[in-house]
């Protein structure tokens, strides 16, 4: 185990939090929420805070909440199983086409991105016409969603098939990565679009009502909360693992239908899956630690088990990292999702112009205008500090640098 890089926040009234951040900054408001959290009754031993801390709808992105006899639905959000997903393929850099714009452009012809604001119109973002793998691959999920609809029939109005195997907006993206060998990858992350929106916010809004009627006064009505033994708990445990498997199937259909759209643009035939990873960053489990069973809630973190393969990408003009996790226990077995945004959307997009973003992502094939400012490479923490803070939560075995990036 390599030196320990956590430095301890206590917390007055509560459990403290060990953090993850040094050589990377917190801002004031991450802070308070990592400490309303600790002040909960039900944390059990302490929080971790990985180091692209951030502060968050809910709870602090870039945190894991150890619990006993609880579950937050905020602190899990309401883009539930979020996560990521990479493929090494058996393509070299030399086999790709020389203009890299027809390999962006087959992405976004095979995988609906992206989002039509208003009424009247199909949503971009979501199929027409689901094609048949995607109507198949929903028959895996749709027993069990018929059963959480029939006892909370509001999930019903939710986008499901039509948003299974689709992008989504935000930091959302598909990638075309070479490695340390100029090997090429496919990365892509995503969650569990619609549905997992509608079920987290459904869910997040009946705590807070189970939160007034048993008088139960909170520091922040984000951190409402279903006891275990409550109907609610048990049922919004299914609900979120039902979400989970969706995000984990869509981050599949999207993988195969990426790479089924490069065939079409590379004339070299390829293997696809040299090496797979598909992991979470937005969840909650059971697991055990320290000795006792306890809810994990990892909210913008990975699992990072002794042997764990994880993903921490950067940003749309940085590298990003496949890595192998230590097994710390201190961090609850956990590390970082990624780089962490250092200013809001609002705030990049009024600090940079077009032509900032432009020189940030030179030599990356990717949307260039002023609709993606908030995802640039500036509005993010440096990957690299990032990656220094958490060499005792993880190791290192590839490291990845995009060439094409999709965004909605």
């Amino acid at each position: 185990m390599c030196e320990r890089h956590y430095e301890e926040m206590p917390v007055d009234g509560g459990v403290p939090v060990k953090m993850w951040t040094r050589g990377v900054p917190v801002d004031e408001t991450a802070r308070a929420q990592l400490r309303a959290a600790a002040r909960m009754p039900f944390i059990f031993g302490h929080i971790a805070a990985m180091p692209d801390v951030h502060a968050g709808i809910g709870a602090t992105v870039g945190s894991v909440i150890p619990t006993r006899g609880a579950i937050i639905p905020a602190a899990v959000g309401v883009d539930i199983g979020c996560g990521m997903c990479a493929a090494q393929t058996t393509l070299m850099a030399s086999d790709l086409p020389d203009h890299l714009s027809d390999v962006r452009g087959a992405i976004e012809r095979a995988v609906p991105h992206g989002r039509t604001m208003g009424r009247g119109n199909r949503d971009k973002g979501s199929w027409g016409e689901p094609p048949p793998d995607v109507v198949a691959a929903w028959q895996t999920l749709s027993e069990r969603f018929q059963r959480l609809t029939e006892k909370y029939p509001a999930l019903a109005r939710a986008n499901h098939v039509t948003h299974l195997g689709t992008l989504g907006t935000g930091n959302h993206f598909v990638e075309l990565c070479l490695d340390e060998a100029d090997r090429v990858w496919v990365m892509l992350h995503s969650g569990s679009r619609g549905v997992g929106n509608v079920i987290g916010t459904y869910f997040i809004e009946l705590a807070k009502k189970d939160m007034r009627r048993w008088f139960i006064n909170l520091p922040d009505e984000d951190l409402a909360y279903f006891p275990e033994g409550t109907d609610h708990f048990k049922d919004y445990v299914e609900a979120v693992a039902w979400a989970q498997d969706f995000a984990a199937l869509n981050r599949r259909m999207m993988m195969a239908h990426t790479m089924a759209a490069l065939a079409k643009v590379i004339p070299k035939p390829f293997g696809a899956e040299v090496q797979a990873i598909n992991c979470h960053h937005n969840y909650v489990r059971r697991e055990k630690h320290f000795g006792q069973s306890v809810i994990v809630t990892r909210k913008g973190a990975v699992r990072a088990g002794t042997g764990d393969m994880g993903i921490i990408p950067g940003s749309m003009g940085t590298r990003s990292y496949i890595v192998r996790g230590r097994g710390n226990p201190d961090s609850f077995e956990s590390c970082s999702h990624g780089a962490g945004r250092a200013m809001s959307r609002h705030q990049a997009r009024r600090r940079f112009t077009v032509e900032d973003h432009i020189l940030a992502t030179e030599g990356v094939e990717c949307r260039k205008d002023a609709d993606v400012i908030d995802e640039t490479p500036m509005a993010y923490k440096p990957i690299e500090a990032v990656m220094t803070a958490q060499t005792d939560l993880v190791e290192i075995v590839h490291t990845l640098k995009q060439i094409v990036c999709v965004k909605g």
